[in-house]
């Protein structure tokens, strides 16, 4: 059968159904007339069609069920006894005289199905009578077809509570006795199956038995659907004669398929109290067969099962559902030597999505599962497979999804040594997905042991792991530690020394990451270390008692450290934003001396370290911007700083960088607010030294181009003029203001739209003043347009 052609089949079936359509023919002919010896005839050669071996079964299923839909008709025309004019008795005897013992037992099953419709004698003795006729035909194919005809029509007979069939002397175990039985014949001939044929084709052949597996599993759904087999009849006879003939036909294909039929077609309760005896089968089957995807969907019927009912839990606590559950994994995965190892891990996954849903109390539950899959991963000398990497991921992955707490996570002791074991490029997928955890829940870590746990658990990416070599993307870099940067921020604590403790466990892990990562976790930590700060502004001196004293000095101490490791990698233009801010946060604490060696390192690193002319630009309207806000200088210590700044503006690349930095100084000398500095001539002088610059840019322009260069620097020199006259500037005076205008005038010659922009906007200012009238329209009124 196995090696014939699909052409050869095909004209094979056309010429069975050809023959059970003209057998077929004659029967209806002999039904029509009532004549009973045409119709036993003409049945028993259209059910001859049966007894061929040519077909696969799928091929032969279509041929069953042509001659299945014309014994409906026969089965018919037998209930109907004034047709035929014979005793349903007498027609049970009669079909026996078929010549051919598969169209006599086709036959015998239909009358029979009548015959105990007929209550005429008992069922229990006709379905036991039916069942062991049976036993006459062996070939595999043949045998499951008829054996199926027989659970097909005798399903509405059987004894059950409540059914037309119950009496005194028969009961449901009779049924059950029934199914079992032709469960058992039908599934030793599933098995034999395999025998057939060469073994070159084994394949195929697997194939061909996948197809008629439902055929066996039907009797399972059946007893499933008796009424009458309650917990006692399942624990006591149903589950052990089914188990019994799973381990015994030692087939991979057949264990696998009813082990997942008896877990899908019977209650949840009964798998929950007859859990010893089904898990006591997983390790006894065959090695082949795919037992973890069977022990997965146990136990996730059994999660579902007790999320149905609060009632429930107290059932699982009493047959101690995960001691079993855990007992059964840790031996098939002893019993199996060669399961791989993504199989053993994801049996420990469904065991710990069990215990996650059942006993989500219970972290000592979860430990012990993970501390089984270290055990299991600790014999592997390197996780290879990728399937089973993912499943490792997923087991890590499942407490952080179900307590939505990264905190509960921490407090588990075998979770690193899990992650231990994990390649660099999946402990860095796994460290990520810890991160967007605590950031999608917006969990805070608040104890220096829990940072230090949680540094342990992402150290694959803030440090390389086993001076890994590997090319790594420059955008996942930035990603990766951009996600640690943000994480930073979710380390806090209200109690200074206990901030001050995790503020120093994220420094040293950040270092031993390497200069690399300075830039990107360095401004974090610097932030959440100066947001500290502000919360102990106002200490001075060390808390006695204290082991590390949480004061401001001591803090600013660690961010020198800090920015001096950034500022070697060189991060120049980075480190020099983080020192001024340090100067701003010293200068809130009243600690002159702090501050000023900030501002002094500041203009070390532009001095050395800042070359880009660009670089130098933004660099100077820094630390002209932060010195503005500084009150906490002396006299002396201001003007050093003050004059570094205007030396520096002043030598800068470009004349109109040159000159919008030294105007820009002139806020150094007045600042509002402030008593004591409100110096008008230094304001006047840097407004002057930057016309003279703008003057030179202008001549340079005129030489390059042969034309008057733009007059911005001019208007933008205007506008500082007007902003310190209004602020009451003696040394500002209408009279320098109207100069400046008309110098302006005269250099607008060839000028571009936009300085006539700006201008006209300008001089609308001043004419706007002018027209308020009071006091700022007496000031303004001197200036002519």
């Amino acid at each position: 059968m196995l090696l014939i052609g699909a052409e050869d089949e095909e004209k094979w079936l056309a010429e069975g159904i050809a023959g059970v359509q003209h057998n077929a023919f004659y029967l209806h002919r002999a039904l029509d007339s009532n004549n009973l010896r045409d119709a036993l005839k003409y049945s028993a050669q259209m059910l001859s069609e049966l007894r061929t071996s040519k077909l696969s079964p799928q091929k032969y299923y279509e041929l069953y069920m042509r001659a299945f839909d014309e014994l409906r008709i026969l089965e018919m025309f037998f209930k109907d006894e004034s047709k035929h004019g014979v005793s349903v008795v007498d027609l049970y005897e009669l079909v026996q005289h078929a010549g051919n013992i598969l169209p006599r037992l086709y036959l015998l099953c239909t009358v029979g199905s009548v015959y105990i419709k007929s209550k005429e004698a008992p069922a229990k003795e006709l379905l036991q009578d039916l069942v062991e006729m049976c036993h006459g035909v062996q070939h595999p194919i043949r045998g499951l077809f008829l054996r199926s005809y027989l659970a097909q029509i005798s399903r509405d007979k059987l004894i059950d509570i409540g059914s037309d069939y119950e009496g005194d002397a028969d009961t449901v175990m009779d049924a059950v006795e029934f199914i079992l039985e032709n469960f058992t014949e039908m599934n030793k001939l599933w098995v034999r199956m395999q025998l057939e044929g060469p073994g070159r084709v084994r394949e195929k052949r697997e194939k061909e038995r996948s197809a008629l597996q439902e055929l066996v599993g039907k009797n399972l759904h059946v007893l499933s659907q008796i009424e009458g087999v309650d917990l006692e009849i399942y624990k006591e006879t149903v589950l052990p004669r089914v188990l019994e003939q799973v381990v015994n036909c030692k087939d991979d294909l057949s264990q696998y398929y009813l082990m997942d039929c008896i877990i899908q077609v019977f209650p949840d309760e009964y798998h929950l109290q007859t859990l010893e005896m089904l898990l006591a089968a997983c390790p006894q089957v065959q090695p082949t067969v795919d037992i973890k995807t069977v022990l997965s969907r146990l136990m996730d019927r059994l999660s579902k099962y007790a999320a149905s009912s609060a009632d429930v839990l107290t059932e699982f606590l009493q047959v101690e559902a995960f001691t079993k559950l855990s007992n059964a994994i840790e031996k098939v995965i002893e019993v199996q030597v060669d399961m791989p190892a993504v199989g053993a891990i994801t049996l420990y996954v469904s065991l710990l999505t069990f215990t996650l849903r059942v006993h989500p109390d219970r972290l000592d539950y979860v430990d012990q599962v993970l501390g089984a899959c270290v055990k299991k991963l600790s014999s592997i000398p390197k996780l290879e497979d990728s399937r089973a990497t993912k499943q490792v991921v997923a087991l890590l992955s499942a407490p952080l999804e179900k307590y939505n707490d990264t905190v509960t996570a921490l407090k588990i002791s075998n979770y690193p040594r899990v992650m231990d074991h994990l390649d660099n490029g999946t402990n860095k997928v796994m460290a990520m997905v810890i991160i967007e955890s605590i950031m999608k829940n917006n969990t805070c870590i608040s104890t220096a042991d829990k940072v230090e746990v949680l540094f342990e658990l992402i150290k694959g990416l803030i440090k390389d792991l086993d001076s890994a070599t590997d090319e790594l993307d420059e955008e996942d870099f930035k990603d990766e530690q951009n996600s640690v940067a943000k994480l930073i921020h979710m380390l806090y604590n209200n109690e200074p020394e206990e901030m001050l403790k995790i503020i120093c466990i994220v420094w040293k892990h950040t270092m031993a990451g390497g200069p690399k990562r300075l830039p990107f976790t360095v401004p974090s930590l610097v932030f959440s270390a100066l947001r500290l700060v502000r919360q102990l502004q106002g200490q001075e001196g060390d808390i006695v008692g204290e082991e590390v004293p949480a004061t401001p000095k001591k803090i600013f101490q660690l961010l020198s450290q800090m920015i001096e490791a950034l500022s070697a990698v060189p991060s120049p233009e980075l480190a020099l934003r983080l020192y001024l801010q340090c100067a701003e946060a010293a200068n809130g604490c009243d600690l002159e001396y702090v501050a000023y060696e900030f501002f002094t390192q500041v203009f070390v690193l532009y001095e050395e370290e800042i070359a880009n002319s660009k670089a130098q630009v933004t660099a100077i309207h820094l630390i002209i911007g932060a010195l503005q806000r500084m009150n906490v200088f002396s006299v002396e210590n201001r003007d050093t700083l003050t004059h570094k700044t205007t030396g520096y503006s002043a030598r800068l690349l470009k004349k109109p960088d040159q000159c919008r930095a030294v105007y820009a100084c002139s806020h150094l000398f007045w600042v509002d607010g402030q008593d004591g500095i409100r110096d008008g001539e230094r304001v006047l002088l840097c407004l002057k030294r930057a016309l003279r610059i703008a003057n030179a840019a202008q001549q340079m322009a005129s030489i390059a181009r042969d034309s008057s260069g733009p007059v911005t620097l001019f208007v933008e020199i205007l506008n500082k003029y007007l902003y310190y006259f209004e602020k009451g500037n003696k040394q500002i005076t209408a009279a320098a203001i109207q100069h400046l205008i008309e110098l302006i005038n005269t250099e607008m010659q060839g000028d571009s739209a936009t300085s006539d922009a700006f201008l006209a906007s300008t001089l609308r200012y001043i004419q706007f003043q002018k027209q308020r009238g009071g006091v700022m329209g007496a000031k303004f009124e001197s200036i002519k347009l």
